[in-house]
């Protein structure tokens, strides 16, 4: 059934086409502020604490308002930590087929005829296996 031009929709008849209608433009105005920080050098995790931490909980109390408090203040704590291990997921995820396919003609040669990057490349999959 085809709604009218210009007519909202009625959440008491079609409950489902009006909450995915809100949805579906609540998400293209959060993509849009999202791409527009990206071409300003702003990461999703920055937007995301922003948003947490600036969000105004309309019938929270102070238990909630603390409770974010505490984890946005561990987040920031652990950031030097967990930019450290989001880095090596990273490496782990991206480099270990790579580097595994250097490693056979690299563990063949003797040590002294490797050169520096086939050395560190072995250290790494020897701490990585």
């Amino acid at each position: 059934m085809a709604r009218p031009q210009g007519k909202l929709m009625d959440p008491i008849r079609s409950p489902i086409a009006a909450a995915s209608s809100f949805h579906r433009s609540a998400v293209t105005h959060l993509q849009q502020g999202v791409t527009l920080a990206h071409r300003n050098g702003i990461s999703r995790r920055f937007l995301l604490t922003l948003l947490t931490s600036t969000a105004a909980i309309p019938d929270g109390n102070e238990s909630r308002k603390a409770l974010l408090q505490e984890y946005l203040k561990k987040s920031k704590e652990n950031k030097e930590k967990n930019d450290k291990e989001r880095l090596d997921d990273y490496y782990k995820r991206n480099y270990m087929d790579y580097f595994g396919l250097i490693e056979g003609p690299a563990r063949e040669k003797k040590e002294e005829e490797r050169t520096e990057s086939e050395k560190r490349i072995l250290e790494w999959l020897d701490k990585n296996k």
